[in-house]
């Protein structure tokens, strides 16, 4: 009588078949809580000490902001109409001299330095102005 004959999948492709099961997994839960993984890479982040704040204030944030996002719902931060309107915003509070320029540089004259990784952006515009001619004292 002749044994049935066992075939049994190298280790390799039993590795690469769960591999291919996992990512999968991964991709569905990806597409189902887009705004979790957002808060989980901005919490992991916090707990390896790649963000610009202490751990404590960072996980308070990336927890805000994740309360946030859950309130106000899905928002497309490429939408230049927003992100103009948040530039204007950050001038609002300014004496209108002073609001004119730094609507110039929100604008993107003059120059701008760091990151927010760096602790803040900098941004630098000068103007000169002419002083009127004085006379002379008699």
């Amino acid at each position: 009588m002749k044994q049935p004959r066992l075939t049994l999948l190298p280790s390799a492709s039993i590795g690469l078949l769960f591999l291919a099961i996992t990512a999968t997994s991964a991709t569905a839960a990806t597409a189902a809580t887009g705004s979790l993984t957002a808060y989980e890479r901005e919490r992991a982040a916090c707990l390896s000490g790649q963000s610009n704040q202490d751990r404590a204030t960072c996980l308070r944030e990336a927890g805000a902001a994740r309360a946030e996002a859950g309130r106000r719902g899905p928002t497309n931060p490429a939408d230049e109409a927003t992100l103009q309107a948040n530039r204007i915003k950050r001038c609002a509070p300014l004496p209108n001299a002073d609001r004119r320029d730094c609507e110039s540089r929100m604008a993107g004259a003059g120059t701008t330095s760091g990151s927010a990784a760096e602790g803040g952006i900098y941004r630098e515009l000068v103007t000169r102005e002419s002083a009127a001619p004085t006379t002379p004292a008699k």
